[in-house]
């Protein structure tokens, strides 16, 4: 009994200790801690998006552009932006990457309306589009199947601590994903819903 009740302590301890040695290792500032925010002039949080920013193919008949996107009150430290489009309701298992641009220099507080056209033509100098789900460094609008629920899309603007982060050509969202979640310092978002 003695032995058993030491070995509870000691894990009990452990425990203790990797909590708080974990609690201590975020890169991404607490809830409240942060004043960086994400607006759009053509996003209401919650709300509904623009047919126009649905993709043309599969089926989807939008115009294909993306919104208007900026950022303010970004944390000590910031260096670089990258900005995500995620649709966590996509059936595909793993959710759908619409939009992936990094490399977003730290003297830039937003991107324009059909800033995600093809060739980062449309983009601030530097910044760079990666290949999303729909296999095209461009903005993928919006396309859930007809007759599912409303879909979430999720906007994200991520303050980074690195000046540009070093990406093969050909990277995957998925990629590009793990190398921005290394290197926030802290992430504000939007969600809009879309639904056909």
């Amino acid at each position: 009994m003695t032995s058993e009740n030491s070995r509870l302590r000691s894990l009990s301890t452990f425990s203790l200790a990797l909590t708080v040695l974990l609690g201590g290792c975020s890169s991404v500032a607490p809830a409240g801690t942060s004043k960086f925010r994400l607006t759009s002039s053509n996003i209401t949080s919650g709300a509904r998006l623009d047919s126009k920013y649905e993709f043309q193919g599969f089926g989807c008949s939008g115009q294909g552009i993306s919104p208007a996107l900026s950022w303010s009150d970004p944390p000590e430290g910031t260096r670089s932006y990258a900005v995500t489009v995620y649709d966590p309701d996509a059936p595909t298992g793993s959710g759908w990457w619409h939009w992936v641009v990094v490399n977003i220099p730290a003297s830039v507080n937003g991107l324009q309306g059909g800033a995600g056209k093809e060739g980062n033509v449309a983009l601030p100098m530097g910044a760079e589009q990666v290949r999303n789900d729909f296999g095209a460094a461009s903005w993928g609008g919006v396309c859930p199947p007809p007759g599912d629920s409303a879909h979430r899309y999720i906007f994200t603007v991520f303050a980074l601590k690195a000046d540009r982060l070093d990406l093969p050509r050909n990277a995957t969202a998925a990629l590009a994903g793990f190398m921005i979640n290394s290197q926030t310092i802290a992430k504000a978002t939007v969600t809009a819903t879309y639904a056909r």
